[in-house]
């Protein structure tokens, strides 16, 4: 059994976030195993296993702040009889550019609360992770890992999720050395500038409809005013 834990924070408020990005991947992988809304809370986690392309594979989303999620590491873990060569935790990581896919097999938090407290937990940092690229912070860490992606990301961040739930299915196929080789060269595709707007602009052109969609929802367009 193949233990995948993604890393997040609960609650409506950080859904959305950066920070939360380990989540979303753990999602991406249920909704194509036909598991989504099937997780059940117990040791502290939303869990849900089956089998699925021939994978034996259970996925956790730990339901304690990112500060705690070892606690529920370690439960599932001993639950599951499970040891730490069959676990996988999927993070974000503000080190790596946007869209960056890095499977290592252990190594420090780097400064990530999630991994701290699962090291802290388990009293090791030789488990594998798959950290997920968020794009460099600047001055303001707390803020940058707790807001939503700017539109330029939130164009491309299903083609990340589905390059990340890939990944997720090498590992558990392969092991982590594989998929490294398989993965950690991945490059997503750059944002299509013509649909990245300015601010206060709308994002892209109009379809044969006349609607196009901007920041904040659906616009028509007004046709040009014909000077007399």
């Amino acid at each position: 059994m193949k233990i995948v834990v993604g890393l997040g924070n609960p609650g409506e408020q950080y859904k959305a976030t950066r920070h939360n990005v380990g989540w979303m991947v753990v999602d991406r992988v249920a909704d194509r195993a036909g598991w989504a809304g099937r997780g059940r809370t117990r040791d502290a986690a939303s869990v849900v296993m089956g089998r699925f392309r021939g994978l034996d594979i259970t996925l956790v989303k730990p339901l304690t702040y990112m500060n705690d999620s070892g606690s529920a590491v370690r439960k599932v873990l001993a639950r599951e009889h499970a040891p730490l060569v069959d676990l996988l935790v999927v993070a974000d990581d503000f080190s790596l550019p946007f869209g960056k896919l890095r499977f290592r097999e252990g190594g420090s938090s780097g400064g990530h609360n999630g991994l701290k407290s699962i090291i802290d937990e388990m009293q090791t940092e030789q488990f594998s992770r798959l950290r997920v690229g968020i794009g460099d912070p600047g001055n303001d860490v707390v803020d940058h890992v707790l807001s939503a992606f700017a539109p330029n990301q939130r164009q491309r961040l299903d083609e990340l999720l589905e390059a990340a739930a890939d990944a997720v299915e090498t590992w558990a196929r392969d092991g982590t050395r594989k998929a490294a080789n398989r993965w950690n060269a991945f490059d997503l595709r750059p944002a299509d500038q013509d649909r990245v707007a300015p601010a206060g602009e709308v994002d892209g052109p109009p379809g044969g409809d006349g609607i196009r969609r901007t920041k904040t929802g659906w616009r028509r367009v007004k046709p040009p005013v014909e000077e007399p």
